[in-house]
């Protein structure tokens, strides 16, 4: 479901306008964020550490609302669901593209992404995912990573966020994971990027 914005009583109407000209309106920032808690947590639940982020993610994501707006035909729509559109890694150093439904309830989200991963290791096509309600995730879970861009198809109108994990990396106890975020600036700015971090943050803080 999507409910679509008033642009002209938005606060953000000429921001909106501004950014939407743009060539190039994807901006990327970059940061640590502290998974201690999160990456002990995964393992004593023998649970994959990039789906228990993932989902500790997607929490923040629905709790920020600029990162559930999409641009649809000039017009700005909020949708009350946001999936997670992600890269698979398979056996012989490729990737693939799966779709992973969102849920509040851990045990059946990871149920969901289980089954995703599982089906998207045993093909060999590349099939980007389309849908609007998604964030687009990847990891690169090789690389202490301090800056990503990414690869855009400027014919293809899209607005979807774009989430990176980095390598996890510990020290003196603590362990910490980059995370690059890439976002269309006539829907998000900085402000709101920090509240999503601050928001991951927390959650990935909780058990």
């Amino acid at each position: 479901m999507k409910q679509k914005l008033d642009i002209d009583t938005w606060k953000r109407k000429a921001h909106f306008r501004f950014f939407s000209t743009f060539e190039e309106p994807f901006y990327g920032v970059c940061a640590a964020v502290d998974c201690t808690t999160a990456y002990s947590f995964a393992k004593s639940q023998a649970i994959s550490v990039f789906l228990y982020c993932l989902h500790r993610s997607l929490l923040a994501v629905h709790r920020t609302e600029p990162f559930k707006y999409r641009i649809e035909n000039d017009e700005v729509f909020v949708y009350d669901r946001i999936d997670a559109a992600i890269t698979v890694a398979r056996d012989d150093s490729t990737f693939g593209y799966g779709h992973i439904a969102y849920s509040e309830n851990l045990q059946e989200f990871l149920e969901g992404a289980n089954s995703e991963v599982e089906r998207v290791r045993g093909l060999t096509d590349l099939v980007p995912s389309g849908v609007n309600n998604t964030i687009l995730y990847s990891a690169l879970p090789w690389i202490d990573f301090t800056s990503v861009s990414h690869a855009r198809k400027f014919s293809f109108a899209d607005s979807r966020p774009r989430i990176t994990f980095g390598k996890i990396t510990e020290k003196v106890g603590k362990r910490s994971m980059p995370v690059s975020i890439h976002v269309h600036h006539a829907l998000i700015d900085g402000f709101d990027v920090g509240q999503y971090l601050d928001c991951f943050q927390a959650m990935m803080n909780q058990r």
